[in-house]
C-alpha cells in the first residue's frame, strides 16, 4: 500500500518516492554541512585561544559566520533542482532556470557574509594590533561600514546581472546621483574625509593634550563630523574635523621633555669676578635639579640697563605640574645665591646729568618710566 503510494502518487510532476528522497537529501546534506561548520568552528576557536594567531582568530570568525537558515535553504534549493518541478515542459523549462536563480542567490548571501566577517575581521584586528595606542573608533567604523557596503553591493550587482538585468545603466545612474549627493553634502564630506585623515595620520588621539589656534584641551572624542576637546576652562569645544585640521595643531602629551629657555639681569656696577660667579653657581643650580638637565647659560649680552644672562635646561617630563615645580625651586635657589654674592636685578633706571648755578655737575638716578 504505502509502496504503490509512493511509486503512482505525483505531485508537481514528481511521484512521491522522488519527494520523500529528495527531502532526505536535503535534510542529510544539512546535517552534514552545519555539523561541519560547527566543529570546525569550535576547533578553529580553541585553536585561537591556544596560540593568539590573528590569522585563526580571523578564520575561526569566517567560519562562525555561517548561517544555519541559509545552510538549510541551500540544502532544500540544490534537492529541488534534482526533480522536475510542473507538469508540462513549459512548467519545467521556467521552473528550473528560476529555482537555479534561487539556489545562488542563497550561495551568494552565504559567501558575503563569509568575505563581509573576513574583511571586518581584519580590519578589527590590524585595528587592535597595537596595545599601545587604542585604534580610532571613528577610522575603524568607517572602514567596516565602507567594506560591508562594497561586499553587499557587488553582490547585490551580481545577482541581478545573473538574473539578466543591464546593470550599465543601473550603475551609471548611481554614479550620477552619487555626484549629485556629493554635492549635496559638501561639507559633511569634508569632515568625514577629514576624520578619516586623522585616524590614517593619527596627529592625536582620545586622552591627548592639544593646542590649536587659541584654544587647547583634552579629546574627548573624534566623531565623524567633528572632534570634540574637554577645555581647560571645563566647557566642551566641538570642532570641525575640516576647520581642525587648518589649524598648527600642537601635541603636547607626544612631548617627551620640555625646553625651558629663562633669563634675567643684573646691574652693570657688578663686579667682574661676581658676574663670572653668577653663571657658574646658576649652572650649578640647576644642574643639582634631579628632575632637569642643563642646555647652557651664558652672559648673553649688554642690555639696555645692564647684564643679560640667558640659561636653557630640559624638565625631564612632559608633566606641566612638574615644570612649574621645578623652575619655582630654580628661581628660589638664584635669589639664595644673589642674596649671598650680594647681587640686586637690574632695576630701569634713567640718569639726569645736571649742572649747579655755579657749574657743578650733579647727577640724579631715577626710575625710568
Amino acid at each position: 500500500m504505502i509502496e504503490q503510494w509512493l511509486t503512482h502518487t505525483e505531485w508537481l510532476g514528481n511521484s512521491m518516492l522522488s519527494w520523500v528522497i529528495a527531502s532526505g537529501g536535503a535534510l542529510l546534506g544539512y546535517i552534514v554541512a552545519h555539523s561541519a561548520a560547527a566543529i570546525l568552528g569550535a576547533r578553529l576557536g580553541n585553536l585561537a585561544k591556544r596560540t593568539g594567531r590573528r590569522g585563526i582568530i580571523v578564520a575561526a570568525k569566517v567560519v562562525k559566520a555561517t548561517r544555519g537558515w541559509l545552510l538549510l535553504l541551500i540544502s532544500i534549493a540544490v534537492a529541488l533542482e534534482f526533480l522536475f518541478l510542473g507538469k508540462t515542459a513549459t512548467d519545467i523549462k521556467g521552473a528550473q532556470p528560476a529555482l537555479h536563480l534561487a539556489t545562488w542567490v542563497l550561495v551568494g548571501i552565504q559567501i558575503a557574509f563569509w568575505v563581509s566577517t573576513l574583511l571586518v575581521s581584519s580590519l578589527r584586528q590590524s585595528a587592535d594590533h597595537d596595545k599601545t595606542r587604542p585604534a580610532n573608533p571613528v577610522m575603524l567604523g568607517v572602514l567596516v561600514w565602507a567594506a560591508q557596503f562594497v561586499v553587499w553591493v557587488t553582490l547585490v550587482l551580481a545577482l541581478l546581472a545573473g538574473g539578466g538585468v543591464n546593470i550599465t545603466a543601473f550603475v551609471a545612474s548611481l554614479g550620477v546621483g552619487g555626484v549629485a549627493v556629493a554635492l549635496a553634502l559638501q561639507n559633511v564630506l569634508s569632515d568625514l574625509f577629514a576624520s578619516i585623515s586623522i585616524g590614517l595620520d593619527k596627529p592625536f588621539e582620545v586622552g591627548e593634550f592639544i593646542a590649536f589656534g587659541s584654544d587647547l584641551g583634552t579629546v574627548t572624542k573624534v566623531g565623524i563630523k567633528s572632534t570634540r576637546i574637554q577645555s581647560l576652562s571645563g566647557e566642551e569645544l566641538a570642532v570641525s574635523n575640516a576647520d581642525l585640521l587648518k589649524n598648527l595643531v600642537h601635541n603636547y602629551s607626544r612631548m617627551q621633555q620640555r625646553r625651558i629657555v629663562f633669563g634675567f639681569r643684573i646691574p652693570y656696577d657688578t663686579p667682574r669676578e661676581k658676574v663670572q660667579t653668577l653663571v657658574e653657581r646658576v649652572q650649578q643650580v640647576i644642574a643639582d635639579e634631579k628632575q632637569a638637565s642643563l642646555d647652557r647659560g651664558h652672559l648673553k649680552g649688554f642690555g639696555e640697563y645692564g647684564f643679560d644672562f640667558e640659561f636653557v635646561y630640559y624638565v625631564l617630563s612632559p608633566d606641566y605640574t612638574l615644570y612649574m615645580d621645578v623652575q619655582q625651586s630654580i628661581n628660589l635657589n638664584i635669589m639664595a645665591v644673589f642674596d649671598e654674592l650680594g647681587i640686586g636685578f637690574a632695576i630701569p633706571t634713567r640718569m639726569l646729568h645736571a649742572f649747579a648755578p655755579d657749574g657743578t655737575p650733579v647727577v640724579q638716578t631715577a626710575p625710568s618710566g
